[in-house]
């Protein structure tokens, strides 16, 4: 495993260098970035301007909300964000030539791209983290705190896993890239808000098929110590880093199996 981060290290690092040669060009892509993802946070302050609370929820809470997603979302878009350029490697047949290489495959997708402008989501995720902190009402205990940065890590794993497991539908349906996507980015996008808000089968959805709800809500609930309006077990406020793990697994043994099933380009 060791071995196999370094590699990743250095296949990365060598895009990044390439990218830092035009230093110029690489800040103004990282603030256009930031600044176009900020949008969707403006959309969130618009809504308030209408509303002063969100099913009870406040501007500040929801913007704790949408920090933990924004900085979760924006790491894995760093990471497996190319992915989306998979069906493309499938119709291609490039994928072809990475199975003939003594790497995993999964390591040499995800390390075939690598823009450093996806800092920017990053960036403006940990600017409105850092307000919600802030501004809400919290009484910081150790919990609390390490409850932050860990909500981030398991969000971000969960965020990959099923960025992976929904990619690997490219291997039956070549043009399915907005039907994943609308569950990446769509699941990004509802992991801002509370849950609640949501109609039943989608909170079901986010809760046991997607869990995006461990990404943020449940991490939330517990840092504000909130009640859960839905009235699900207090245990599942701390069970994002065991959600996180159960779908990374998840995810590599479907890229596992559709990886074994592939018939190539022209088979």
């Amino acid at each position: 495993m060791a071995e196999l981060a370094r590699i990743y290290v250095r296949l990365v690092g060598g895009r990044a260098r390439s990218q830092l040669e035009y230093r110029l060009s690489l800040a103004l892509q990282i603030v256009a970035t930031a600044l176009l993802t900020l949008l969707d946070f403006v959309m969130i302050l618009v809504l308030f301007e209408n509303v002063p609370t969100l099913d009870g929820w406040t501007v500040q809470e929801v913007a704790l909300l949408y920090g933990l997603a924004a900085i979760s979302f924006a790491l894995t878009d760093l990471v497996v964000g190319h992915l989306d350029l998979f069906p493309q490697m499938i119709r291609d047949g490039t994928f072809d030539q990475i199975l003939v290489r003594p790497l995993p495959s999964l390591l040499q997708v995800v390390a075939s791209d690598f823009s450093l402008r996806r800092i920017g989501k990053v960036a403006q995720g940990i600017g409105v983290l850092a307000v919600a902190l802030v501004a809400v009402d919290v009484d910081w205990t150790p919990g609390r705190a390490l409850m932050i940065p860990l909500a981030i890590a398991s969000g971000t794993l969960i965020y990959s896993g099923v960025w992976i497991a929904l990619a690997t539908v490219a291997f039956w349906i070549v043009d399915a890239i907005e039907l994943v996507n609308a569950f990446t980015y769509g699941g990004n996008f509802l992991s801002g808000y509370p849950i609640t808000i949501f109609g039943r089968w989608l909170r079901n959805l986010v809760l046991f098929v997607i869990p995006i709800a461990f990404v943020s809500y449940f991490p939330a609930l517990y840092v504000l110590d909130r009640p859960d309006e839905l009235g699900l077990p207090d245990a599942l406020r701390y069970l994002s880093p065991v959600v996180a793990l159960a779908t990374a697994v998840v995810a590599l043994r479907v890229w596992e199996h559709a990886v074994r099933h592939y018939r190539s380009a022209g088979g």
